[in-house]
């Protein structure tokens, strides 16, 4: 299923299709309020800024972009561009604007928020964690090194032309167009909230924000003007935080509680899996996720190599997937295996205490050392960062654990990119977009290794970068199998330098309560993770 998605190719291309469309068996039936929990509370619904895998689809819902996805799929339509035109050398692309679409605060979105949304996800003042995405566009070098606030490769001729001129042929820039960073957001909006516009959001999409009390309940509300007809079918979602997983579930078992946000607690999966409703609570499926450990390379001992590639012989992957009810498989490498480009040949680090101890030897730390092992505090998270820590006592290394909100963490490691180790469970890899790519740039390539990026190793290797632009250089469909091999050696290779410990690739599970409606790739969406604007109630 993730093998399926819109290639950009080489001749003249026009796209025109209908607005997005549910894609579901059954007839989905409107209205209904429904609550969702989590533990943590959300950061911000900026989408500039936001990306973390519980905001990531409340920001999907509040805000259009000019591409986006058809529910539960890969498949890439257009959203507000009514049609697109590619230019035969790849470089150029022409999008129509949908007609009497309307932000929130009543405006009609014209072309030039589009240029000046995607400028602000790329201007270094945003620090937001997606510019690299962006790096095709004419202009982006010199508008992340200071030198300009526009892209020159972004023209409006027209309230309803949007035409982008690219560097380079970019295989992905139809996902781009698809993800958050590239949501269309009114200036007037942003600049009115003061830098506050991540509390308080307005945008096009299917939902708007209509109260969020801090620390408690945020409350989604239907955009009676959404552009897509009979969406969304919900007329509202509440969001409860500061909700334990295990208080969260009994509530939905009582049925208070309609999606428990942070899944099942492996100490009552196979209670909830053998119950009587089990089978009609219980959404399991695969993913495309990694679960890794991030190694910073610019804090000592870990930017010693050998310090690197000892921990990766450290880490009894088994024994996590063990502690998650064997939902998950052992990772060898960034990729996880239903992306294009993972190489089932490759074997990776094999868990071997007398290696490790041995590397750790040669690079002088025969002792061993202590660092601090930071992890999210909810459930299973702090168990699983205990299980590292042991096999790091092991080796002769002393990891203090940090269990932290998860804001916490990812300010530890993107922000103030002090955190020496990050076990990145529940804060997982979880592609954007079905594409090789997005397991790099972001997570791995020096685009991201930036204050409020996600490359909390802080890894840059220059010539893997080069590889990695000329990979999605390739955007002829001819070159699709080059392609996928040339990304796939780039992972293999990376792990030589071992900036992450890859852990685990983790199936998804969330409870659902018995009224909830759709089908099963709703609540594990591959690019939007909970789909919101396809959900429905059935009673």
């Amino acid at each position: 299923m993730f093998k399926r998605w819109l290639q950009t190719t080489t001749m003249a291309t026009v796209v025109a299709l209908a607005p997005l469309s549910l894609m579901a068996q059954e007839t989905p039936k409107q209205g209904g309020d429904i609550v969702v929990t989590y533990k943590d509370d959300i950061t911000t619904l900026d989408p500039a800024i936001g990306y973390d895998w519980v905001n990531w689809s409340m920001i999907k819902s509040l805000y259009s972009r000019l591409m986006d996805y058809e529910p539960g799929t890969p498949n890439l339509v257009p959203s507000l561009a009514e049609s697109f035109t590619v230019a035969p050398d790849g470089l150029t692309y022409t999008f129509k604007l949908r007609k009497g679409v309307k932000f929130s605060n009543g405006r009609e979105v014209v072309a030039s928020d589009v240029k000046y949304s995607i400028e602000r996800a790329v201007d270094p003042k945003t620090q937001g964690p997606g510019a690299g995405f962006f790096g095709a566009i004419k202009g982006f070098e010199d508008v992340t090194g200071g030198k300009a606030t526009a892209l020159t490769g972004i023209e409006t001729p027209d309230a309803s032309t949007v035409v982008f001129n690219l560097s380079r042929p970019d295989a992905t820039f139809l996902h781009v167009l698809a993800i958050n960073f590239a949501s269309v957001v009114p200036k007037e909006a942003v600049e009115a909230a003061a830098g506050d516009f991540g509390k308080k959001p307005v945008g096009s999409g299917p939902f708007v924000l209509k109260d969020w009390t801090i620390g408690q309940k945020l409350l989604f509300e239907r955009n009676k003007d959404y552009f897509v007809k009979d969406v969304p079918h919900i007329d509202s979602f509440s969001v409860e935080v500061g909700q334990e997983p295990l208080v969260a579930l009994l509530r939905l078992q009582k049925g208070e509680v309609d999606i428990a946000g942070d899944g099942i607690p492996p100490a009552k999966f196979l209670e909830i899996k053998n119950s009587a409703d089990g089978a009609k609570m219980i959404v399991d499926g695969e993913q495309l996720h990694t679960g890794y450990i991030t190694l910073n390379t610019k804090v000592k001992p870990f930017d010693n190599v050998k310090v690197r590639q000892a921990m990766n012989m450290a880490i009894n992957k088994e024994r996590i997937t063990r502690i998650l009810n064997g939902r998950a498989t052992p990772a060898n490498q960034p990729l996880p295996p239903l992306m294009p480009g993972y190489d089932k040949a490759f074997t990776g680090y094999a868990y071997d205490v007398a290696k490790a101890k041995a590397l750790l030897a040669e690079a002088g730390f025969a002792d061993g050392f202590s660092t601090v092992l930071y992890a999210t505090n909810t459930d299973p998270q702090p168990r699983i960062a205990q299980a590292i820590q042991q096999d790091l006592a092991a080796v002769g290394v002393k990891a203090e654990i940090r269990a932290l909100a998860q804001a916490n963490v990812i300010a530890a490691g993107g922000t103030e990119g002090e955190a020496p180790m990050i076990w990145s469970g529940g804060m997982a890899w979880i592609a954007d977009f079905p594409d090789p790519s997005n397991f790099y740039g972001p997570i791995l390539g020096c685009s991201g290794a930036v204050a409020g990026g996600w490359n909390w190793s802080w890894y840059c290797n220059a010539d893997l970068d080069k590889r990695a632009v000329a990979a999605d250089s390739m955007s002829d469909p001819a070159k699709t199998a080059e392609r996928t091999a040339a990304w796939g050696k780039v992972f293999t290779d990376i792990m030589a330098d071992a900036p992450w410990v890859p852990v685990i690739n983790e199936r998804r599970v969330v409870a659902k309560s018995l009224r909830m409606g759709g089908g099963d790739n709703i609540y594990i969406d591959p690019t939007r993770v909970i789909n919101y604007d396809a959900i429905y109630v059935n009673q």
